[in-house]
């Protein structure tokens, strides 16, 4: 069966428990938060997806003192399962799944705005707006500050991005002239 469908079917199966217990904020932030870190720290991943070389109940401690907080108890039944059954690799992936899928099941949209200095809160406040006007679900804005971008912003929603940086206007006049160069020569 194919890695994605089995990464959903466990991602989908986490949502649901988490629900029965009402504490999917909090597993849903760690989850995310443990993410993050096995995206950022390779060699940790790596560890924790190797079969017979670290034992599980040292995969599941690493991943404990990672997270630098009490492990949810939903979480480390989610970890266990995947233990269990030999998935334990799907783990980052798996993790990444069940958020999306948790602020699916509630009608939140996760985006990501980048921007060259931080917004007024007013600003993403009307962003918000606008998502909830557009496609009828809230809207979880996470500001990135990029000052390569010079000015402007990136608006970057699920399956759409929209890019008004300077830095891509300029990148646009620069090809421009790389062009009418080459119609020159």
């Amino acid at each position: 069966m194919n890695d994605s469908i089995i990464r959903i079917r466990y991602a989908d199966a986490l949502v649901k428990y988490v629900h029965e217990t009402g504490n999917g904020d909090s597993v849903c932030a760690q989850a995310e938060r443990l993410s993050r870190i096995l995206a950022d720290v390779p060699d940790l991943s790596r560890m924790v997806a190797a079969k017979d070389v670290v034992k599980d109940a040292e995969k599941l401690k690493l991943l404990r003192t990672a997270l630098e907080e009490p492990m949810a108890p939903e979480l480390e039944r989610f970890i266990g399962l995947l233990m269990e059954n030999g998935r334990i690799a799907l783990l980052p992936l798996a993790l990444r799944d069940f958020a999306d899928r948790y602020r699916k099941s509630l009608g939140i949209r996760k985006a990501i705005l980048r921007v060259a200095i931080q917004p007024p809160e007013s600003l993403l406040e009307r962003l918000r707006a606008l998502v909830k006007d557009h496609s009828g679900e809230e809207a979880l804005i996470e500001v990135e500050v990029d000052p390569s971008l010079i000015g402007g912003f990136v608006f970057d929603i699920g399956d759409a991005m929209i890019d008004k940086s300077v830095a891509r206007e300029l990148e646009l006049i620069r090809l421009q002239y790389i062009e009418k160069n080459r119609r020159i020569v």
